[in-house]
């Protein structure tokens, strides 16, 4: 199957554009069971006041938040499927630049030295392009995330050793979320990577924290560590914005890697309660378009 950089970088602006403005339903319907379950009453408060901003922001085709955030695009590339990589990666970056003029947006995007916005969303290795393989024949999956800086700088890591064991994984996790706080504008999706390197372990963090609500770590340990944090966390009565209740976190979504005999890396990436996602299947019947 063949795919023309035309159709991908039409692709990535719509993309860009759409995961900024409709929320998944999957974190809609995280949003009604936490309505449901809050036993705080300004905690239940500020829940309905989100879902209501929700409501609004789609009514009236407006950003779901003000922060447009790093776009960020991970490519599943299957079997069959022709395409030259590096014009792939081009056409992504012209298909943000263009969301950004076009629709327009605020770009977020700054030189980390001269802090010079080119009002692009794009910049020295950004948009951010992650490419994975797929068993799947003839089909490509385009995925834009837009990770805002509120959650973003709840980013953490720590080169555990294993003599620290489980303890001292769940440790660190919960002490970074209480560290964060209010700050990452929660309900949240915190994100955990276990193993790897430091730089796979982060990437594996952010690859959980945007992971779709109700999903299930496909490793069994991973499986185990995430219900048990997810309920350590709701218990630390950080609450909406920060300002108290049980509804701290969505869920805590854990990914892990194999690593060294003797590290164990383990990295936090929260997302925020405006937890932004789309996707386009590309397909020989068409395009595919979801969260």
């Amino acid at each position: 199957m063949k795919i023309e950089m035309e159709a991908v970088e039409e692709a990535a602006k719509l993309l860009y554009i759409q995961s900024l403005k409709v929320l998944p339903d999957d974190i809609k319907e995280g949003f009604q069971r936490l309505e449901m379950t809050e036993t705080n009453a300004t905690a239940k408060a500020i829940i309905k006041t989100m879902i209501e901003n929700i409501s609004v922001a789609e009514k009236e085709n407006n950003l779901l938040c003000q922060d447009t955030g790093i776009p960020i695009y991970d490519i599943s590339i299957g079997r069959n499927v022709d395409i030259d990589g590096y014009a792939l990666k081009e056409a992504i970056a012209r298909g943000c630049e263009r969301a950004t003029k076009e629709h327009p947006l605020r770009s977020s995007v700054v030189h980390p030295i001269t802090r010079k916005n080119e009002h692009t969303s794009c910049g020295r290795r950004v948009p951010v392009i992650n490419i994975d393989f797929s068993e799947i024949p003839d089909e490509m999956r385009i995925k834009c995330v837009p990770k805002g800086s509120g959650s973003e700088n709840g980013s953490f890591l720590k080169m555990c050793i294993p003599a620290e064991g489980m303890d001292g994984i769940k440790t660190f996790v919960i002490d970074r979320v209480l560290e964060a706080g209010g700050k990452v504008c929660p309900p949240t999706i915190v994100g955990v990577g276990v193993g790897g390197t430091s730089d796979l372990c982060m990437h594996l963090a952010k690859i959980a924290a945007t992971r779709p609500l109700g999903s299930v770590c496909d490793d069994p340990e991973g499986a185990a560590l995430e219900q048990a944090l997810s309920t350590a966390v709701n218990s630390l009565g950080i609450g909406p914005q920060g300002l108290g209740g049980d509804s701290t976190a969505f869920a805590v979504h854990v990914e892990t890697a194999a690593t060294h005999i003797t590290m164990n890396p383990v990295a936090v990436n929260i997302q925020c309660h405006s937890a932004r996602r789309a996707t386009m299947t590309f397909t020989p019947k068409g395009l595919e378009v979801g969260f």
